[in-house]
């Protein structure tokens, strides 16, 4: 079945570690950046996520509404930039967006290439130095379903260093030239991937967070879902159209649904909604609440499985302290014990989140390593206390036995 889109974009997300020690000269080289812009989330410019996150979570993703009071942004404009970064330094988590030229130059047709435009370039840095680059995209050369689902299979690809197959995506807009460049701007945000890659992060691949709304004659009240599932399941798994039409979801992958004709498919490569105009807020009112809300929803899941990956890693270079544990249980009290959200839908769509990139999961594990090692580290303690007991007796007793030999001595 040939479908028809109404309304699409695909966000493209990839994650990244800093060291933390190189945290404030990374946002240094961000504020130096003309290109690079902190971006403030206002109040009511943004009511939308002011209202929907509660005030725990608020505030540890949008610290920046604090600078949006009165004056508050002027005065920290006017601070020196070393006083800009530790302040910024110090926040949860901030935002940057990349300023994109505009489009310039026309397309070329050509019937084998699928044409697109990058919207938005935007980086989201948390304070343990896990960060995401984002690149908004959307098609503008094809109205066909299928075009999606070979866009978001090959770009969601192209950090892989054989890039030959690509021939077929040609970038409209002037920011890149081609996918090199797009490869060479994405290496430069994030620098040395090595420490990444040794906190087990896949660096091969984006998240893929797509919105698509179909043609109602493809779904409407007298057409039913089944006759599309096909295609929604090759969208959900981030596969080409000319996979074998037999593919069905696996097991590990949530369908959820918002609205009569509005599906969420979450797995671990991404989140992606399809539905069909025949509702008219699918094209108007759903485009933008997916693209704000429910997109930092994710970005603060991801960032939770990201933050207890790298607890892992230092628990398994054996680098667990005191300091270690105090950090878990401070994670545990002020982020992981919150409410995300009191709206509905927002917390089923967080909760499957959760559950397909198995976070509930990585944390148990992670808290019975801890409990484990806690428990070792009392009985090495008492065992240590018990030795140092026993020396003491022992020398308290020679001692008496030496005064006691001088007091009876002639």
């Amino acid at each position: 079945m040939e479908l028809k889109t109404r309304y699409q974009y695909t966000y493209f997300i990839y994650n990244f570690l800093i060291k933390e020690n190189r945290y404030k000269k990374y946002i240094m080289s961000l504020i130096k950046n003309e290109k690079f812009k902190l971006k403030i989330f206002e109040k009511w410019q943004n009511i939308d996520l002011y209202t929907y996150f509660l005030p725990k979570i608020r505030e540890f993703l949008f610290k920046s509404f604090e600078l949006s009071e009165k004056g508050s942004l002027t005065k920290f404009q006017e601070l020196p930039l070393d006083t800009q970064v530790a302040i910024l330094s110090d926040y949860d988590s901030i935002s940057f967006e990349y300023d994109l030229k505009k489009d310039i130059h026309g397309k070329t047709i050509d019937k084998n290439s699928i044409f697109f435009k990058i919207q938005k370039v935007g980086l989201i840095l948390f304070k343990k130095g896990i960060g995401f680059l984002y690149f908004k995209t959307n098609i503008e050369s094809s109205d066909n379903f299928e075009s999606i689902l070979n866009f978001n299979y090959k770009f969601n690809e192209i950090n892989q260093n054989n890039l030959q197959n690509y021939d077929g995506i040609n970038i409209q807009t002037d920011l890149f030239e081609n996918i090199q460049e797009l490869h060479k701007f994405i290496n430069n945000i994030i620098g040395d991937r090595q420490y990444s890659i040794q906190n087990n992060l896949d660096m091969q691949k984006f998240f893929t967070y797509s919105y698509t709304c179909i043609n109602q004659n493809n779904w409407n009240i007298n057409t039913e879902f089944a006759n599309i599932e096909k295609e929604f399941n090759k969208y959900v798994n981030v596969m080409p159209n000319d996979i074998e039409t037999n593919i069905t979801l696996t097991e590990n992958i949530k369908t959820i649904s918002n609205s009569q004709f509005s599906k969420i498919g979450i797995s671990n490569l991404g989140v992606n909604l399809l539905c069909s105009e025949c509702d008219i807020n699918n094209y108007t009112v759903y485009p933008h609440d997916y693209e704000n809300k429910y997109f930092y929803t994710y970005i603060f899941a991801l960032y939770i499985k990201i933050y207890l990956k790298t607890l892992n890693y230092k628990f398994k270079e054996k680098k667990i302290g005191k300091k270690m544990r105090k950090e878990f249980i401070e994670f545990t009290k002020e982020i992981w014990l919150q409410e995300v959200t009191s709206e509905n839908n927002g917390s089923i769509f967080y909760n499957n989140i959760k559950e397909v990139l198995e976070i509930d999961k990585i944390y148990n594990s992670l808290k019975n390593k801890y409990n484990i090692l806690y428990n070792e580290l009392k009985i090495d303690k008492n065992e240590k206390l018990s030795i140092a007991g026993v020396i003491t007796l022992i020398v308290t007793f020679i001692l008496n036995i030496i005064n006691l030999v001088i007091c009876f001595k002639p």
